[in-house]
């Protein structure tokens, strides 16, 4: 299968590596609007080749990944729709109710199914793609009635060979679910380190005090702004409901040590320990 990849950072890329070696793809072609980008990932053995001709990429491809900032994706998905016969094209966004009505008119709509790997870390660029990135991790795919029975197929059968575990939500359930257990992770994290770096004025007492669970806790503020700010654009209303709960929640703690009332900490803590019955 000849697959093109739009977009090289850590999805993209890490997909690339995992179709190659899974052997389910013996030619990948990759653009990238950054030159630099393009370079690195053909230095790399990400793709094949390298190329900034989209159509060309689009017409020559079986399986075409759209991996671009979700603002870019909905101009990209319709120039690449444009080009679209008999090829299949997933995008591999975290938002997709706009992205969706983007294209909802499209004649080639039944070609595209959209999908989420839910698989990522901080780190972004070529240099980030790694292999085993979607190992016995879960593919959210949107919508499947929109798209032809043979796309949604191929795509199943593709993923569950990387392997990972298929669920399928609409359009609506999943930026809902996602502002849940992803995007809030990211916003929690972004703002504690902006608490601590205004706060702790002395970076090397950062670097020598700071515990593994401050580390863990704090390592996806080092995500890039041009991959989150689209995201928390497009599933503003989401983002703004799970966040106003969460701020509702941390006010409520502060509460509770503000008027020493540890039982009721206590009470609290409890309560959040049952998260444990889901998360192994």
């Amino acid at each position: 299968m000849i697959v093109t990849i739009i977009g090289l950072g850590l999805i993209g890329g890490s997909l690339a590596i995992s179709l190659k070696e899974k052997g389910l793809a013996n030619h990948i072609i990759g653009l990238d609007r950054n030159l630099e980008n393009l370079l690195k990932a053909h230095e790399l053995g990400l793709i094949d080749e390298g190329t900034n001709d989209l159509a060309a990429a689009v017409r020559r491809a079986d399986l075409v990944v759209v991996a671009v900032p979700m603002d870019s994706m909905l101009t990209v998905l319709p120039q690449v729709l444009d080009g679209v016969e008999r090829q299949v094209v997933i995008d591999v966004g975290s938002t997709k109710s706009m992205l969706l009505a983007a294209v909802a008119g499209h004649p080639q709509r039944g070609r595209f199914v959209a999908v989420h790997p839910m698989a990522g870390t901080e780190y972004s660029g070529p240099e980030a793609a790694v292999p085993e990135l979607f190992t016995d991790k879960t593919l959210v795919i949107c919508d499947a009635e929109q798209s032809d029975a043979d796309a949604v197929n191929l795509v199943q059968n593709l993923f569950e060979q990387l392997p990972m575990t298929i669920e399928y939500l609409d359009a609506a359930a999943h930026d809902l679910h996602t502002a849940y257990v992803s995007h809030i992770s990211h916003i929690t994290s972004f703002a504690l380190a902006l608490t601590v770096l205004e706060k702790e004025k002395e970076e090397q007492q950062i670097f020598a005090l700071a515990s593994g669970g401050f580390a863990s806790t704090v390592r996806l503020a080092k995500s890039s702004p041009d991959m989150w700010v689209p995201i928390f654009r497009q599933n503003r209303v989401n983002v703004l409901d799970v966040l106003d709960e969460h701020i509702k929640q941390l006010q409520h703690l502060r509460h509770l040590i503000a008027t020493e009332d540890y039982p009721a900490v206590y009470q609290r803590i409890e309560q959040a320990n049952l998260i444990r019955k889901i998360l192994k």
